[in-house]
């Protein structure tokens, strides 16, 4: 009889548990996904292209030569101290083939796949396609902030973890996302494609900076990040170029930035 009368009182009393359950079972998941947030930033999606972007917060950092880094170029120096007193929206991944489809109506890329970085890509297109998404191109200075992750060196890990280049990605692109992200939770910024920046290309100077956005002309535009096609070299956080060298636009994609 005892052991009927608590069967009854479990099935007429259990059911008022379930929300409870249901509640914390709810407020357990939500805290597992701010820790992911925390973890790698807040992330949205653009309505127009579908790509998922990154939030970086405002911050100081040193852009250029890194600390130690003995591979650096005339170029990446003097390093000098930058901060930017806004925080901006970054993509996670390169713009894919299958976005740059979506939003110009053509794909010029060499080598074809949806989930491959768009390349062959000039800057005036680059910069279009951002318009078309609501978003613009980063600065060259937004985007060094972003590739570091928090990290003063070279890489923010090893470079076979987080990078395809001459050495591993056998003469061609690869899909975004495959290497892993930096703390920001950001892909592929290094190797795989070169990315256009909003600057024009121009020498350092020394003195600290507040939301620089480069000279105000030039004849070149700069491409950050390296690619399939560059040495380790180049696939450090601080390596600069012009208009891309080397293997010319085939090497270029890029990402959008957005306040």
């Amino acid at each position: 009889m005892a052991r009927l009368r608590r069967a009854h009182w479990i099935g007429e009393r259990g059911w008022r548990l379930i929300p409870a359950v249901l509640v914390l079972a709810f407020v357990w998941q939500g805290a597992g996904r701010t820790l992911r947030v925390e973890a790698h930033g807040r992330t949205k999606t653009n309505r127009v292209d579908g790509l998922t972007y990154v939030w970086i917060p405002p911050g100081t950092f040193q852009i250029g030569c890194s600390p130690h880094d003995s591979e650096c170029f005339d170029n990446e120096k003097p390093a000098h101290r930058v901060t930017l007193t806004r925080g901006f929206w970054i993509g996670q991944t390169p713009v894919t083939q299958a976005a740059y489809s979506k939003v110009m109506g053509r794909n010029q890329s060499t080598y074809r796949g949806a989930r491959l970085p768009a390349e062959e890509v000039t800057w005036d297109d680059a910069k279009s396609y951002c318009g078309r998404v609501k978003m613009r191109l980063p600065t060259e200075a937004e985007w060094e902030y972003a590739a570091r992750g928090s990290t003063a060196g070279a890489r923010y890990a090893a470079v076979e973890d987080i990078a395809w280049y001459n050495a591993n990605a056998a003469s061609t692109t690869h899909l975004v996302a495959q290497k892993q992200p930096n703390a920001f939770g950001i892909y592929d910024m290094l190797g795989n494609v070169r990315e256009w920046v909003a600057d024009w290309y121009g020498p350092y100077d020394a003195a600290d900076a507040i939301d620089p956005k480069g000279p105000r002309t030039g004849q070149f535009r700069v491409g950050r990040g390296g690619s399939w096609y560059d040495s380790a070299q180049i696939a450090r956080v601080s390596s600069r170029g012009n208009n891309g060298g080397g293997c010319g636009p085939a090497c270029h994609g890029f990402r959008c930035a957005g306040n």
